[in-house]
């Protein structure tokens, strides 16, 4: 028997929002004269105590930079912070859509996301994000996925049971910690893989596979 959830807990980078552009990869390494790869490296070795609100942006980037011996003036930083959240506000295909189907059906939805505070208040003002009855980022909570206290945080928020939740993450060990809650979990690898575990494990009262399908129908890409 198929289940079905009362509410849907979305991730957001790679399930709600496309991955961060190569190009703004590159020009964010330009800054730093650094090779792309480099600086991806170091850009992640300390994103979690910037989206846990440990590091504020200066002292994130200055933490960065000092990293690969070098320094950032002000403006840098400023214009880091700027090409960083832009990266991070753009849409996925079909995934937000269907969040805001799944809301307006009357299903209860959330995000939860580890997130600086700079992205947060950039993507909040998104007008592509659909709306959410509860939204919980780890800058906010100060800790972040796949922490306990954040999935906790959010539960509370949108005040259903982790049985009757769906939780939607691209990364396994996130999923695996909401289901140590007790929670119903699917990894986001793609969206056909998403579409057809949802459609045989779940009961959802709008198929993310319909949502795909309308979506990407001629009929909604027309002119008229």
């Amino acid at each position: 028997m198929r289940i079905r959830p009362a509410a849907i807990i979305f991730d957001y980078g790679n399930v709600l929002s496309e991955p961060q552009p190569w190009s703004d990869v590159q020009a964010m390494a330009s800054i730093l004269d650094l090779p792309a790869e480099t600086f991806r490296r170091v850009y992640w070795q300390f994103r979690l105590a910037y989206d846990e609100a440990a590091l504020d942006p200066e002292a994130y980037w200055t933490t960065v930079a000092q990293a690969v011996s070098r320094r950032l003036t002000d403006s840098q930083i400023l214009v880091l912070i700027e090409i960083d959240c832009r990266g991070w506000a753009h849409p996925a295909a079909v995934i937000p859509e269907w969040a805001r189907q799944l809301h307006r059906a009357g299903l209860r939805t959330a995000l939860l996301s580890n997130m600086p505070v700079p992205v947060r208040d950039y993507v909040s003002r998104c007008t592509w994000l659909p709306p959410f009855h509860h939204r919980t980022f780890s800058c906010d909570v100060r800790a972040a996925k796949p922490s306990v206290k954040i999935y906790r945080h959010c539960l509370n928020g949108l005040g259903v049971a982790p049985s009757d939740v769906l939780f939607l993450d691209d990364r396994p060990e996130n999923v695996q910690a909401a289901q140590a809650l007790g929670m119903h979990g699917v990894v986001f690898t793609t969206l056909g893989q998403a579409a057809a575990e949802l459609d045989r494990r779940f009961d959802i009262p709008v198929p993310l596979a319909a949502t795909v399908v309308e979506t990407q129908s001629p009929a909604r890409h027309s002119n008229r």
